[in-house]
């Protein structure tokens, strides 16, 4: 029997309790956010209590500098380029704010059963070094998409079987979708034909930041 999302979210409170920390609805999909201590028990009664048997995907996110860029889009200069526009306001010398919610972890359901979709993120409690609980016993799936995480986001995954980088090479420092990796990377490779090896060097490209190039043809200056 099909259920509706807002009998989801009444089921979603009733069997999970204090183990979401909020939870919200939108566009026919609710989105829930649990306690990282309790998420391990949540996810186990999410499969069994609410029929969420299918793990479609398991994601990082870096929330770095989140909201504190913002891009004119009424007033562009003659030229047509837009400007990034800092908010400095929290700190006006500038400095890195600590964010303590940083990093977080999505979760995208399916109930077959049901025909639902669910959307779970758990923040990791500590920023350094982000750990979440492994969701490989739950969902078999989540092994090679927990590896992901780990590879490009530097999440720990505590309990995963066999946690190592799946895409970026054994030797590669540091994780490339972390929002303050540098867009030239650490180093860069190339084939020896002498030594007959790959070898690592130090990135020769100078780095910069990209503008976004917006053309408006309403900005043009008359006649």
């Amino acid at each position: 029997m099909k259920q509706s999302i807002i009998e989801l979210q009444a089921r979603v409170e009733e069997h999970l309790g204090s183990a979401v920390v909020a939870s919200k609805s939108a566009l026919n999909e609710l989105t829930i956010e649990l306690e990282p201590k309790q998420a391990l028990e949540a996810f186990e009664k999410i499969r069994d209590q609410l029929g969420f048997e299918q793990l479609l995907d398991v994601c990082g996110v870096d929330y770095l500098a989140y909201g504190d860029v913002t891009w004119e889009t009424r007033k562009v200069t003659r030229s047509g380029f837009s400007r990034g526009v800092f908010d400095f306001d929290a700190d006006e010398a500038g400095a890195e704010v600590e964010m303590p919610r940083r990093f977080a972890v999505v979760y995208h359901l399916l109930s077959v059963e049901h025909n639902l979709r669910l959307s779970v993120k758990v923040f990791p409690e500590d920023v350094q070094f982000p750990i979440v609980s492994s969701v490989v016993s739950v969902w078999n799936s989540a092994n090679w998409f927990e590896r992901e995480a780990f590879d490009l986001f530097g999440i720990l995954f505590e309990g995963h079987p066999d946690l190592r980088r799946i895409l970026t090479d054994y030797g590669f420092v540091g994780h490339p979708l972390r929002k303050d990796f540098p867009l030239v990377g650490h180093v860069e490779m190339r084939y020896d034909s002498e030594k007959e090896r790959v070898v690592y060097e130090p990135v020769s490209i100078q780095n910069r930041v990209n503008v976004p190039r917006v053309i408006r043809h309403d900005a043009e200056p008359n006649g």
